[in-house]
């Protein structure tokens, strides 16, 4: 047994905070962390990334006796590479010490809040991009001084810097949702318009909220990650992060006073829209994770290379592309169908255990991004989508909560209860009821895409339910 010295942060001198990032999770901290870093290195500035916690001390805790530093290990399939990244200056826990959160957002130093709390953790509604006023969260927040959510904070955030004469910050969002810049600004101004009217006129005036589009699979740490990086490197990490080697980050260049780290030195592409960007890689990346994560949960596939080492999903995947092809305008200088090439061999990359559990978080906030739109324009033009309607019916088996070996599983979603209650009530007559039982909820199929969806999915269901998974993958895919 190798002895192990616990990771420290190294000597040079620690950065000055710049950015607060909201939603320091695992993601962030493998791919903003370390292009911020690269960008630092590269050409300077006080950049330093002050993290935040909205949940519980986890990360904090691990990260604290570290000095905030942590391996980054890139999953290559030639072997792991690692490397240490510190530019971490604190990490808040936002439920302990909401007044240390909102100084933090406070300094004058800080000129960025980004952000990455999910497509939950915005508290709108996921059908049509609105706040959700009804929202726990954002009813507290509408009436205290101390808030809770994201949009919150924010809005608490800068109040509290135009009392003091002091610019906005520049909000940068990096979840994956549609035109994500402005959803976060339309989510922001309604609750600061609610709180106060002046407040909202300001940020619209003063504010930025560039748009985003990030790209980089990031599997859950496990102990066996944590026991590779001792190895590796003869030093204990409580948190190490475990990414692919691939990353790709466009951002609308639309920031406060022009102030922001030297993003290009580091690789990311500084455009005036990211729209096309967005929307190839939420469709064709993102839309065909989750087809494959529900399909693939159900057909016993743990990981997503597992899925794909399977042929009838290998195949059924390159079917999904097809069909979403049409509905995407590609990027400038980019092919689609390379870009599906590239995007196959990253999901077989056997070093890459990204779960298809861990994908399946969150479905009913994630579909009306990842598929809906696609089916809308699809169905809507009269292109038959029968891989894309079957990952829908795919959503529908798993958020009823039981596999097909009947066995339960742990479906993590804001509307767990309710999508039970649904699917199970329907599933009781029938596949075609339990459709349209969970077709008819608008938080998240809007009555155009409802009506479009009856019939494929109703058809996609029935076939899942009698042929299974697999088989059912097996007949759509060409």
């Amino acid at each position: 047994m190798i002895q192990t010295n616990r990771l420290t942060r190294p000597d040079s001198p620690r950065p000055v905070t710049g950015i607060v990032h909201l939603g320091l999770g695992a993601f962030f901290r493998a791919f903003g962390c370390v292009i911020v870093d690269d960008a630092v290195q590269a050409s300077g500035g006080d950049w330093g990334i002050c993290g935040v916690s909205l949940r519980n001390p986890d990360t904090r805790d691990a990260l604290r006796p570290q000095g905030w530093a942590y391996t980054a290990v890139t999953l290559a399939p030639d072997g792991p590479q690692t490397r240490v990244t510190s530019v971490l200056t604190d990490v808040l826990v936002a439920p302990e010490d909401p007044t240390a959160v909102l100084a933090a957002m406070t300094d004058p130093a800080v000129k960025i809040v980004s952000l990455t709390v999910t497509e939950k953790g915005y508290c709108h509604n996921p059908a049509t991009g609105a706040l959700n006023a009804d929202h726990p969260d954002i009813v507290h927040d509408l009436t205290h001084d101390l808030p809770r959510s994201a949009p919150g904070y924010i809005v608490r955030a800068l109040a509290l810097r135009r009392a003091a004469g002091i610019a906005p910050f520049t909000v940068l969002t990096c979840d994956n949702l549609p035109h994500n810049g402005a959803l976060v600004r339309g989510v922001v101004l309604d609750l600061a318009r609610r709180i106060d009217p002046v407040l909202a006129d300001w940020i619209a005036a003063e504010g930025r909220f560039p748009a985003t589009m990030v790209d980089r699979i990031t599997p859950a740490t496990t102990a066996d990650d944590i026991a590779l990086v001792e190895r590796l490197t003869g030093w204990h990490d409580a948190a190490p992060v475990m990414h692919e080697p691939f990353r790709q980050w466009a951002v609308q260049d639309d920031f406060v006073g022009g102030a922001r780290p030297d993003l290009a030195a580091a690789g990311v592409q500084l455009v005036s829209d990211v729209t096309a960007f967005e929307d190839m890689k939420l469709r064709m990346l993102n839309g065909t994770h989750s087809a494959l994560a529900y399909l693939g949960y159900l057909a016993g596939h743990e990981t997503i290379a597992d899925t794909v080492a399977d042929p009838a999903f290998a195949a059924y995947v390159r079917t999904c592309w097809a069909e979403i092809m049409p509905a995407v305008a590609a990027p400038p200088g980019v092919d689609l169908a390379a870009y599906a090439d590239a995007l196959f061999d990253r999901y077989a990359n056997p070093a890459i255990r990204h779960r298809t559990w861990q994908i399946a978080m969150d479905g009913s906030q994630k579909l009306p991004q990842r598929l809906l739109g696609t089916l809308r324009e699809n169905l809507g033009a009269g292109r038959a989508s029968p891989a894309l309607c079957l990952a829908v019916a795919g959503w529908m088996r798993y958020a009823a909560g039981t596999d097909e070996a009947d066995e339960p599983i742990d479906v993590r979603d804001p509307l767990a209860d309710l999508l039970r209650r649904t699917a199970t009530g329907g599933l009781n007559q029938g596949p075609t009821a339990m459709a349209s039982a969970l077709l008819s909820l608008d938080q998240i199929f809007p009555a155009d895409i409802a009506a479009l969806l009856t019939a494929p999915v109703t058809r996609a269901a029935e076939r899942l339910w009698v042929v299974g998974a697999r088989a059912a993958v097996q007949e759509v895919a060409t």
